[in-house]
């Protein structure tokens, strides 16, 4: 009686969890997100338009390159500095002609026979005359040329810049320049005016060598076991096969007839939703859905139906399927007890009447 009972009860529990899992697949959605129409004149493969002109967000990465930079006097020599210093009439086997590094102990050091001359803290007149006065005690009369070719900061601007989470980027000992929301153009004009507080009338050459912040999402239904999201940039010219390319095609549970673009809205509007006919794209050179992707899009890639079912299925029932074999296990040793203790009322009763 035990075990029909509790079969009984297992039976109802599985009837259950079929009605759950039938009842919990699909999407569903409210009154309030009802899709918007797609407009005739979405851009398409063969009708793409010009992507806005590009704004700087975190984490864009930009090259700066710092083409005149020229300080503000007076400019005292610093380690790390670069002079070009030509000295005429000098040995043909010992010329002085070339750009010298400052180093870090505040010299530049000619080369033999010459040796090092200190710098450091000097401005380019004071450096110039103290290395003539250094060279006359082996050269007759020298004849210097002196200017200052690059200086340590300039070498601290230039070269790649990531755009940090506030939207700024460092400018090394010249402090950090804000550039979130700027065209290139703006940004450009923004640093060099930062700039001219350290040199005079600076000049720099900036583009985008990272474009990390502008992106489109493709994402593959897992069937009802999670889901993968790829996180790509747009470039400004990617459409829907473009994009799943990205990812080597679809996956083997993808659905290929259930696939679309989400694309956001403001405030909260209406989302978009374009479906798209892939075996058309692929298979007929059809490009009336292989839409150009803006960023933000989201192209969902939905799985079959009947692998969800099993998946979300399997993960129903298996908790009822361990709670049945110990049930099972439970009766079962019940049952080998109760013959247990049978047998032995019967063997004692046997040997009563003996």
């Amino acid at each position: 009686m035990f075990a029909k009972c509790t079969l009984c009860e297992i039976r109802s529990m599985i009837f259950v969890a079929i009605a759950l899992v039938c009842a919990g697949g699909g999407c569903h959605s409210n009154g309030r997100n009802r899709n918007v129409p797609i407009p005739i004149e979405a851009p398409r493969e063969l009708n793409k338009i010009t992507q806005p002109e590009y704004t700087i967000e975190p984490p864009d990465v930009l090259l700066v390159d710092l083409l005149t930079a020229v300080p503000k006097s007076p400019y005292l020599i610093k380690t790390l500095d670069s002079l070009a210093i030509r000295v005429k009439d000098t040995p043909p086997d010992a010329p002085i002609a070339g750009v010298y590094l400052v180093e870090l102990e505040g010299v530049v050091n000619l080369g033999v026979p010459y040796g090092s001359v200190s710098v450091v803290g000097k401005s380019v007149a004071q450096a110039k005359k103290t290395i003539e006065d250094y060279l006359k005690s082996t050269l007759k009369a020298p004849v210097l040329e002196l200017s200052l070719s690059q200086t340590r900061g300039a070498q601290q601007v230039r070269g790649p810049h990531l755009v940090r989470p506030e939207g700024s980027v460092s400018l090394g000992s010249y402090g950090s320049v804000r550039v979130v929301g700027l065209t290139v153009p703006e940004a450009k004009m923004r640093i060099e005016s930062h700039l001219s507080a350290y040199f005079d009338a600076p000049e720099i050459s900036l583009e985008i060598s990272g474009y990390n912040s502008k992106v489109y999402y493709l994402i593959f239904d897992g069937a009802g076991a999670g889901q993968q999201v790829l996180r790509l940039p747009i470039t400004g010219n990617e459409t829907v096969l473009d994009g799943v390319s990205q990812a080597s095609g679809l996956q083997t549970i993808s659905d290929a007839k259930r696939i679309w673009i989400s694309r956001p809205s403001p405030n909260g509007c209406p989302c978009q939703m374009m479906p798209i006919d892939w075996k058309a794209i692929t298979e007929c050179g059809d490009t009336r859905t292989n839409y150009q992707l803006m960023p933000g899009d989201r192209i969902f890639v939905n799985s079959y139906r009947a692998t969800r079912f099993d998946t979300t299925f399997s993960r129903v029932v298996s908790p009822i399927e361990r709670l049945l074999g110990f049930t099972l296990l439970g009766v079962g040793t019940a049952r080998s007890f109760s013959n247990f203790n049978n047998n032995n009322g019967n063997n004692n009763n046997q040997g009563f009447g003996n």
